[in-house]
């Protein structure tokens, strides 16, 4: 899925260290991080679970996730380089 439906903001319930909550992220970032965990081999949950772990405490959830993203995207330009 690409164009106008990556930009579309959505809930998405997930389960963080045996607590149900959700997060708010647009598509693409979703799509994303569950490629990253995909390629991972561990859960969408799992993945959310290590960010929400490593996210500073001023950094809300969606935030920390979209962070997540970035970097793993920089670092991909990096060693492409």
């Amino acid at each position: 899925m690409t164009g106008k439906d990556a930009e579309i903001l959505q809930k998405h319930s997930v389960v963080i260290a045996g607590h149900q909550t959700s997060i708010t992220l647009e598509n693409i970032f979703w799509w994303e991080l569950k490629a990253s965990a995909k390629s991972q081999k561990i859960s969408i949950s799992t993945l959310i679970t290590d960010i929400d772990n490593k996210r500073r405490p001023e950094t809300n959830l969606s935030s920390a996730c979209r962070i997540y993203i970035l970097r793993k995207l920089q670092n991909r330009c990096t060693t492409s380089a």
